[in-house]
């Protein structure tokens, strides 16, 4: 899909730098590393307020965000991704029980594979859904990301509460 007008830049994070790239009606993606995206390589207003924003939740202050979302994808991704946007902060469920969430029961891989292709990382927690063992799915990397930012939410859930 090409769109008119889109904006991305790489910002520093404690957990290395995040892509944000926005278009004119919200952010559309975002991705840890120093990513190419479609569109100018330049700051703008909403992906300032959106790395302002991640900074104040990997700090422990922020437990959801303001920030309008564009991803792009198919109706099932749209309604998976919306179902992990319910998930509670500092809480989980496996593929299984979003499907159910969703009212798609019979659809646990598809809404796994879904989960998986999130554009918003963090801003849509896909951290959130776990294994059957509850963990995060996977060995490499972003596993440990997952991991950390669920040991993250509960540690500040836990004070919080």
């Amino acid at each position: 899909m090409t769109t008119r007008f889109a904006t991305y830049y790489a910002y520093r994070t404690p957990h290395g730098p995040v892509t944000i790239r926005a278009r004119e009606n919200g952010i559309a993606n975002v991705a840890f590393g120093d990513a190419e995206m479609e569109g100018e390589r330049r700051p703008s207003e909403l992906t300032n307020r959106a790395a302002t924003e991640l900074l104040e939740y990997f700090a422990g202050k922020r437990r959801g965000f303001d920030l309008p979302l564009a991803p792009e994808g198919s109706d099932f991704q749209r309604a998976v991704w919306g179902g992990v946007l319910c998930i509670p902060y500092g809480e989980t469920l496996t593929a299984s029980q979003l499907a159910r969430a969703i009212g798609r029961p019979g659809s646990h891989r598809a809404t796994g594979a879904a989960v998986r292709r999130n554009p918003l990382a963090v801003l849509v927690p896909d951290h959130r859904v776990v294994d059957a063992h509850g963990r995060p799915p996977g060995a490499d990397a972003a596993s440990r990301l997952h991991g950390a930012l669920l040991e993250l939410e509960r540690r500040h859930r836990d004070a919080n509460a």
